[in-house]
C-alpha cells in the first residue's frame, strides 16, 4: 500500500507518466506477497526526474539499505528531481542516500526515531512537507501523500476531484491507528514486533550512510 496509494493518486494525473523502477524487470514481490512488475530498470529510467518517490517495507527496505546498485540509483535520481518523496520506512532510504540531511521529515511512527541518524529532523504529521522534500507517515500515509502531490502539482480544485473518484472519505471502524491513540496493551504488543526490525534498520542506515550519505 506504500506504493499503490501514491501511485493511484499520481497517475491521476493526466498527462503525466508514472515508472515503477527496479534494479531489474523481474516482478519483486511485497512483504504482504503482493508482487508487482517494474516498468523500467534503473538503466532505463530517465537522468531526470521530476518526483522520486520510495515506498517502504521490512526486509525489503533493510535489502535495499545494504544494495549498491539501489543506493548509487537513488543518490543519482534524487539529487536531481524536482520533488525528492517517501512513505514510511521509504524515508530510511532517502536518509541513507544522504537526501534528508538538513530537512524535516516522518516515517512509520516504529522508525521516525532513526531520522536524526541521517542529518533530518523527525517531525509530526501524516504529510511532512519540507521545501521539496515531501514524506509520509506509515503505509495508509501514502494515500494522503498522493493527494498532497496531486494538490501540489496542480491545484486544490483537481485533487478534491481525485478524491472524489476514489471516493477517499476514510471513517476507520476503530480508533487505533496512531501510538498516542491506540490502547496501551496494543502499542506495547506492536512496539515489542518492531524491536528486532528497528535494531536492524539503524545498523543497516548507519552504514548505509556513511557510505552513501556522505558529500
Amino acid at each position: 500500500l506504500d506504493m499503490v496509494g501514491p501511485h493511484h493518486m499520481l497517475t491521476s494525473l493526466m498527462g503525466a507518466k508514472v515508472h515503477l523502477v527496479a534494479k531489474t524487470r523481474d516482478p519483486v514481490q511485497s512483504d504482504t506477497g503482493l508482487a508487482v512488475v517494474p516498468s523500467m530498470t534503473f538503466d532505463e529510467c530517465p537522468s531526470h526526474l521530476d518526483i522520486v518517490c520510495v515506498p517502504g517495507g521490512s526486509q525489503g527496505t533493510l535489502a535495499a539499505m545494504q544494495d549498491d546498485a539501489t543506493m548509487l540509483f537513488l543518490k543519482d535520481r534524487g539529487s536531481r528531481a524536482k520533488y525528492v518523496t517517501s512513505v514510511c520506512t521509504g524515508s530510511l532510504l532517502l536518509g541513507a542516500a544522504g537526501l534528508l540531511e538538513g530537512y524535516e521529515a516522518t516515517s512509520h511512527w516504529a522508525t521516525k526515531a532513526l531520522l536524526p541518524i541521517f542529518g533530518a529532523t523527525p517531525a509530526e504529521g501524516r504529510v511532512v512537507v519540507d521545501r521539496n522534500r515531501i514524506t509520509g507517515g506509515g503505509v495508509t500515509a501514502g494515500i494522503d501523500f498522493g493527494l498532497t502531490m496531486v494538490g501540489h502539482l496542480r491545484d486544490r480544485q483537481y485533487a478534491e476531484g481525485v478524491q472524489l473518484i476514489a471516493e477517499y472519505d476514510p471513517k476507520p471502524p476503530y480508533s487505533a491507528g496512531t501510538p498516542q491513540r491506540a490502547p496501551a496493551e496494543v502499542r506495547m504488543l506492536i512496539e515489542g514486533m518492531f524491536t528486532d526490525f528497528v535494531a536492524d534498520a539503524e545498523k543497516a542506515g548507519r552504514t548505509a550512510f556513511a557510505r552513501f550519505g556522505r558529500r
